[in-house]
């Protein structure tokens, strides 16, 4: 791996030592018009760099707020056969959502119980609080449940 990341090292630097022996007059003027604009209306038209900036600001925005993403994270960890800790965590940009982390602790908690074939659960611990990380803060839930009543059946 060494090997291989000294080899790409040395090419890159002979590319870059490369390009200050090209010589000759090429064209200096750039791919795209520098007047290049999009008419919205009589009186209103963009420029491609308005244009750039307004997607690149875009991107950045989506890439942050990310509309699709779930509002929460669950993080599960089992203690034993019938018991685990649950910790949930709300993503740092969402609209609404805030009293919801019960909701979707009970949800996950009634899945685990369906799935191991539990006839119920109960929760032992439930706390939620604030993360205050740099830059942002993250609303917080943990909690320990246990499953309860006939249990796996014994595979024959």
């Amino acid at each position: 791996m060494a090997c291989l990341r000294s080899l790409l090292l040395i090419a890159a630097g002979g590319l870059l030592a490369a390009c200050n022996t090209v010589s000759g007059s090429y064209p200096r003027s750039p791919l795209i018009s520098q007047s290049a604009t999009i008419r919205l209306t009589e009186t209103t038209s963009l420029s491609f760099e308005e244009l750039l900036g307004a997607a690149a600001v875009g991107a950045v925005i989506y890439m942050v707020y990310d509309p699709l993403a779930p509002n929460w994270t669950i993080e599960e960890r089992p203690l034993d056969k019938e018991t685990f800790a649950l910790a949930l965590r709300a993503k740092s940009f969402r609209i609404g959502g805030d009293g919801e982390s019960m909701q979707i602790f009970r949800r996950r908690a009634e899945q685990l119980q369906r799935e191991k074939g539990y006839t119920a659960y109960r929760i032992l611990d439930y706390s939620e609080g604030i993360d205050s990380g740099t830059p942002f803060t993250h609303r917080t839930s943990q909690g320990i449940i246990q499953l309860v009543g006939a249990g796996p059946i014994p595979a024959r």
